[in-house]
């Protein structure tokens, strides 16, 4: 954490005005943290670890509602802690998907869909 940390600091030094870098991957099977850092605060966001094999998206997924929500008006942090909580709730549910074989999509509509 310590070193994505100072990742995301020397990113946002290159100019964009926030940064966030996906946690996901790393080796902790309890908790799947991302960091934020917007210049003033670096924090982290950690969420409960899902198993599952249907994580195929997750990344792309993150982005495009963190891009909608920004597109709404949200705050940057307001807009990665709601996007985040939407793929998680994605995940969770991913398992009620039977598609192809493999590692399978997340569950994008999982608030329209009954379970």
């Amino acid at each position: 954490l310590a070193a994505m940390e100072q990742m995301a600091r020397d990113l946002k030094a290159l100019g964009p005005d926030a940064v966030l870098l996906k946690g996901g991957h790393l080796n902790n099977s309890e908790q799947s943290p991302d960091i934020f850092f917007d210049g003033v605060q670096c924090i982290t966001l950690n969420t409960k670890r899902i198993n599952t094999k249907n994580t195929h998206g997750t990344g792309c997924t993150l982005a495009s509602a963190i891009a909608a929500l920004l597109a709404k008006g949200e705050l940057p942090l307001a807009a990665v802690e709601q996007a985040k909580q939407y793929i998680s709730d994605a995940i969770a549910v991913a398992d009620t998907l039977e598609v192809g074989s493999g590692h399978g999509p997340v569950h994008h509509f999982h608030a329209f869909w009954q379970h």
